[in-house]
């Protein structure tokens, strides 16, 4: 399954979604991982009209909580093929994404800032 990969990823209602597309017509092995244990269920259904199978990973509530948690998806090989990552309660300020966020907030305010010294010139 070297060449698979999730395309169409969201989540919605507690549970992830994503197409796998590349995996062939026989059933992927797929373990989905948070901190080393392994979620109980992962369902996958074949949809031979788009050749992709349909992955549906329900996330436990017992797995959401405040902090930052990521979530692995590896085939039977151990081959990393996606990873969704769960962000909540209160922003942890040393998170890279927190930074980037704010970094785009500042960048948008610059850009408002620069047009209209632009328009006055």
């Amino acid at each position: 399954m070297a060449t698979a990969h999730f395309i169409n990823t969201r989540i919605k209602a507690g549970v992830w979604h994503g197409d796998l597309t590349g995996a062939g017509q026989e059933q992927p092995l797929l373990q989905v991982t948070h901190l080393g244990q392994p979620l109980p269920q992962v369902n996958c259904t074949y949809d031979a009209a788009h050749d992709v199978w349909q992955v549906a990973v329900p996330i436990p509530a017992a797995m959401i909580a405040d902090g930052v948690h990521s979530f692995l998806i590896t085939d039977q090989s151990g081959v990393t093929l996606d990873r969704f990552t769960l962000i909540a309660g209160a922003p942890v300020a040393e998170d890279l994404r927190t930074e980037i966020s704010a970094l785009r907030g500042e960048l948008e305010v610059l850009k408002k800032a620069f047009r209209a010294h632009c328009a006055e010139s």
